[in-house]
């Protein structure tokens, strides 16, 4: 019984394999975003290796995973993150000069917010995205805006969790060292397993279905982070496919 309750496919084990993913991944985040212009691939890395805990259910490799994906979404991660950040610091000035001189300028700093929402919501999704498949940063941020809005519910959540906490983090400065405390050792990394579940089942249809990165690709300028099954080769969609489905959708 007790080797039962242990074991990795037991709920227990599951939760604790889930829990070590989560601060494994954690502390190597808080590593590579301490330079700052690294913390887009430490993202990506981290997505990447909580996505692979969330796929194979027996085991776990987080810090493996985590430098694999760091190593290989790093130079697509790191021009985008700074092209991002850079992005959200000028709307960001933009807001505080539009409020500060008031009047209709007030109105500006609206529309500026609505824009940063927009970014920040790209922002987020575009590196799971990057985790998953394999494209361009064009065809990236393409995905990662359809991905964004194929399920409100989702959306709704994922900018929650990303947010809110962070808010509230400097709402209480006394609090600060233990929120701290908190984000250093399992926050990030429980904010990504919250996100790649969600986003996972939405992945799956153009996903391989075993870690190892694509040698090549899907023969449409787009190609997959994991290697194909038999089952997995008839559920893949190529990128036309997303694309239709985009339009769809109106995008």
């Amino acid at each position: 019984m007790l080797r039962g309750f242990l074991d990795n496919d037991s709920i227990f084990g599951q939760i604790m394999l889930r829990c070590w993913a989560i601060i494994a991944c954690n502390l190597c985040f808080v590593i590579t975003m301490l330079p700052i212009v690294t913390a887009g691939a430490g993202w990506a890395a981290m997505d990447y290796a909580l996505m692979n805990t969330l796929k194979n259910k027996d085991s776990a490799a987080p810090f493996r995973d985590f430098w694999k994906g760091f190593l290989m979404n790093f130079k697509q991660a790191t021009i985008s993150w700074l092209a991002g950040l850079a992005l959200l610091v000028f709307l960001g000035m933009e807001w505080y000069w539009c409020r500060q001189f008031g009047g209709v300028f007030a109105y500006f700093a609206i529309g500026v917010m609505v824009i940063a929402v927009l970014v920040l919501t790209v922002l987020i999704h575009l590196f799971p995205t990057m985790a998953a498949l394999e494209a361009t940063i064009p065809q990236l941020i393409r995905n990662s805006i359809y991905f964004a809005f194929k399920n409100p519910l989702h959306l709704i959540i994922i900018l929650f969790i990303h947010v809110v906490p962070m808010a509230l983090t400097y709402r209480n400065l006394q609090m600060l060292p233990m929120y701290a405390f908190f984000w250093c050792f399992f926050g990030f990394g429980a904010v990504s397993l919250i996100t790649v579940n969600l986003l996972l089942p939405e992945y799956m249809p153009y996903l391989k279905k075993n870690e190892k990165p694509a040698k090549k690709d899907d023969g449409e300028g787009f190609s997959f982070r994991f290697d194909d099954d038999e089952e997995g080769k008839k559920d893949r969609k190529s990128e036309a496919e997303i694309l239709e489905d985009m339009q769809k959708l109106g995008m």
